[in-house]
């Protein structure tokens, strides 16, 4: 389920249907909204943190962010490097 939640998110995002720097609903808002676990939802936003593709706004919560670079969990960015970014 996890999986699928972020696979939605991460969608609308490459869409452009959420827009960088839209506020997502809190874990608990969007758990009761997809009748699932709250930690199920959290466990997408971390996710999609980790790809870079969502940042905390601390208080405020979490919001779409500028794209992903990050190969956690086998969430692969589609971001290329240059030769000399990766001498570094």
């Amino acid at each position: 389920m996890t999986r699928q939640i972020r696979e939605q998110l991460d969608a609308l995002i490459e869409a452009g249907t959420l827009a960088v720097g839209t506020l997502l609903p809190s874990e608990r808002e969007l758990a009761n909204t997809l009748k699932v676990a709250r930690n199920v939802v959290r466990g997408a936003y971390e996710q999609l943190m980790d790809a870079g593709k969502l940042r905390s706004e601390g208080r405020r919560g979490r919001s779409v962010g500028r794209g992903g670079t990050s190969t956690k969990k086998g969430y692969k960015s589609t971001k290329k490097t240059s030769k000399k970014s990766r001498k570094k």
